[in-house]
């Protein structure tokens, strides 16, 4: 198999010209009868070496730090993230794999908090903050190998560290634990859309770094929203708060699914969909379907999804069209 970045590679080679190039992603789009944007590609594994580089990576940094750490827990980390460091140099800068790029960079990452995190270093790094630092470590591995995963978790890193800064200017907004989360995670959605704007045909790495903010996004966004409408559904009768949360989910749903579309990314679906499945269950079970709710429940917004990822490309033109010139210059083509 080979990736968007071989064949952009081969053209700066001279192997293969641009022309030829598109050509072949439009004849694989015309195979699969959707525009190789739709797919949402992104890279995780190249082939099972990368499974097998994973585990003979990990043998060997925790080895290391196994034995480093006999001698001081500080030490330990400080050597994961150094052999974490080299192994990348080779695997990732040079090989570019995908999961073992992943890992490594965790493990570089992780090894640095830990770090900080030790009775050695606490005195020296508590001005700073563990997320700080963990941001600090993500945006150095970032400069030199330029993994996607490496943006949103330094943007993660950033965002807690202003949530801490910010509980602790002002107590009192922990009242607006929902709030905050939801704020984070439209400033974050919105540096993804950035990004994918970066790349509207979706051919380079900035997509890939563009589908984990939407992944940290998602969660974020989709949480506060969902448990702020099951608390406000309480009712006098349990049937008739069911069945208010149920049409109020139902309708965010669709809401999410719209924004999906647009954005043409699946992540803020995905993460919604536990609290869809557990609304329409539980409803389910008021109704006295109680042995079989989830099993229907499941079946039907499986189906729906399903359907839903067939007429994905016909959906999104609809939704589309509907749309300001101007927003659509932002979103994938």
């Amino acid at each position: 198999m080979y990736s968007e970045e071989d064949l952009d590679t081969a053209v700066t080679a001279g192997i293969l010209t641009p022309d030829a190039v598109g050509a072949l992603r439009r004849h694989v789009s015309a195979l699969r009868q959707s525009p190789a944007v739709d797919e949402e590609h992104f890279r995780l594994l190249n082939s099972f070496n990368d499974v097998f580089v994973v585990v003979a990576c990990m043998l060997l940094l925790i080895s290391v730090g196994w034995i480093a750490s006999s001698i001081s827990r500080l030490l330990g980390a400080s050597v994961v993230s150094i052999v974490a460091w080299l192994l990348a140099e080779y695997f990732t800068r040079k090989r570019r794999m995908a999961l073992p790029s992943i890992v490594l960079f965790a493990v570089f990452v992780g090894g640095i908090a830990t770090a900080g995190m030790t009775q050695e270093a606490l005195a020296a790094f508590a001005w700073i903050g563990i997320p700080a630092l963990g941001a600090c470590a993500a945006w150095c591995h970032w400069c030199r190998f330029k993994v996607p995963i490496a943006v949103a978790t330094g943007v993660a890193a950033i965002t807690g560290a202003v949530l801490m800064l910010f509980l602790r200017a002002f107590p009192d907004a922990l009242q607006f634990q929902l709030l905050l989360p939801a704020v984070a995670g439209l400033f974050i959605l919105t540096i993804a859309i950035a990004w994918d704007s970066k790349d509207r045909l979706r051919l380079t790495d900035k997509s890939d770094v563009a589908f984990w903010l939407h992944l940290l996004s998602a969660p974020l966004l989709v949480h506060p929203i969902f448990t702020l409408l099951e608390s406000s559904s309480a009712g006098t009768s349990e049937q008739h708060s069911m069945a208010l949360a149920a049409l109020a989910i139902l309708a965010l749903y669709i809401a999410i699914a719209l924004v999906s579309l647009a954005l043409d990314r699946r992540a803020l679906m995905v993460s919604a969909l536990a609290y869809v499945l557990y609304t329409f269950s539980n409803l389910l079970k008021v109704y006295g379907v109680v042995s079989l709710s989830f099993a229907v429940t499941a079946l039907f917004i499986g189906s729906a999804l399903l359907l839903l990822s067939a007429f994905w490309h016909s959906s999104r033109r609809a939704v589309l069209r509907r749309l300001p010139r101007s927003i659509q210059a932002f979103l994938p083509a």
